[in-house]
């Protein structure tokens, strides 16, 4: 594991995100708020689209966890889909790319296992991160050989339905860093700073947050709806 990837043990990790549809979407709106995240303390960045991490690579000397989110036709996983987004990450370099590492269908049909072997072939140096939604899931991508295990799809997939990563204290988590050898990081719902450090309390070798920082829509909706 590289230097500038154990900057984030035990850290904050923000993941500036804004699609499409969002106000806020624009590389360069994203490298500001890469730059206001490392301003309060943030360790690592996550972000979407090779456009957006170029922005914040000049703009803030972080560890970055790169995604790709695209949707193919009959597929259900959007996170870094298929070989083209991860040549196109690579064009950029980020230390982790995060792929979508559920039982999920995928494009063509491919299993994850075939997909990873595939990347792994072509990019073997390279650190990957599994973006999992159920402790089964994060068990069988620790054992492909991905280097970081993270939550992120708790509760967004069918087979995750209803969960959600905080129920029980943080049961899943718990169970995920009992079972895996990797590092797991956690990302998914965790929203206050007090689930920040319990989650690295548990075991998590990191901690990924998103909306309720980098989300204003998001962060106003839920002030808005308490006073409806």
């Amino acid at each position: 594991m590289n230097e500038r990837v154990e900057q984030i043990k035990g850290k904050l990790i923000v993941s500036c995100q804004a699609l499409p549809n969002e106000p806020l979407h624009s590389s360069f709106i994203m490298g500001r708020m890469a730059l206001a995240a490392r301003e309060g303390g943030a360790c690592g960045i996550r972000a979407n689209t090779k456009e957006d991490i170029k922005e914040i690579q000049s703009q803030v000397d972080l560890p970055i966890i790169g995604i790709v989110k695209r949707d193919y036709d009959n597929c259900d996983v959007y996170i870094t889909p298929t070989m083209k987004e991860i040549d196109e990450l690579m064009e950029v370099k980020p230390e982790i790319i995060a792929i979508d590492a559920t039982i999920s269908k995928r494009p063509g049909g491919k299993t994850l296992d075939e997909f990873f072997h595939e990347v792994k072939e072509k990019y073997p140096e390279q650190l990957f991160m599994a973006d999992c939604s159920t402790v089964e899931e994060a068990i069988h991508a620790d054992e492909l050989g991905f280097d970081f295990i993270g939550t992120t799809m708790v509760g967004y997939t069918e087979q995750s339905k209803g969960d959600k990563i905080e129920a029980n204290d943080f049961e899943i988590l718990r169970k995920i860093v009992a079972n895996v050898k990797n590092k797991v990081i956690a990302e998914g719902n965790i929203n206050t700073p007090e689930k920040a450090k319990r989650v690295i309390e548990l075991g998590a070798y990191s901690v990924v947050v998103g909306s309720i920082i980098t989300r204003p829509q998001l962060i106003t909706k839920s002030f808005a709806e308490a006073l409806q």
